[in-house]
């Protein structure tokens, strides 16, 4: 726990980083950066398609509609916010000569963009007129 709220100071205050460990090849640190950027596109493309969801899909139930839109939008949210921290912990462990991080969240991603596709499948072939 203390790690964790170590590395969300660390959001706000990157250069706090270059205390720590050995200046990594600058390489690492700029791939490091362009994981963090295609984890924001990804949570940029999840957010749009909630919100296309729901202004799209008039008649769409709106029980269903609203859940679909709300998992798109909370997944561009928790994907954002796991950008920064996956950034934080990946500088760190470089620093320090460590292995990278591992995460359990790409497959917890994955499994809720799958179902809401399952989800839309079932409501594209039953219809959406309520």
């Amino acid at each position: 726990m203390i790690d964790f709220v170590r590395n969300v100071r660390l959001w706000f205050a990157p250069e706090d980083v270059r205390q720590e460990g050995d200046t990594p090849d600058y390489r690492f640190s700029l791939a490091n950066e362009r994981t963090f950027l295609a984890w924001l596109r990804t949570a940029l493309a999840l957010i749009g398609g909630g919100f296309a969801v729901d202004q799209f899909l008039p008649d769409l139930r709106w029980g269903w509609r609203v859940g679909l839109a709300l998992a798109l939008l909370a997944a561009g949210v928790l994907c954002a916010l796991r950008a920064v921290d996956h950034w934080v912990r990946c500088e760190r462990a470089m620093r320090r000569g460590e292995d990278l991080p591992v995460s359990r969240f790409p497959v917890l991603l994955s499994l809720v963009v799958a179902l809401v596709a399952v989800a839309m499948v079932v409501v594209v072939l039953v219809g959406w007129k309520g």
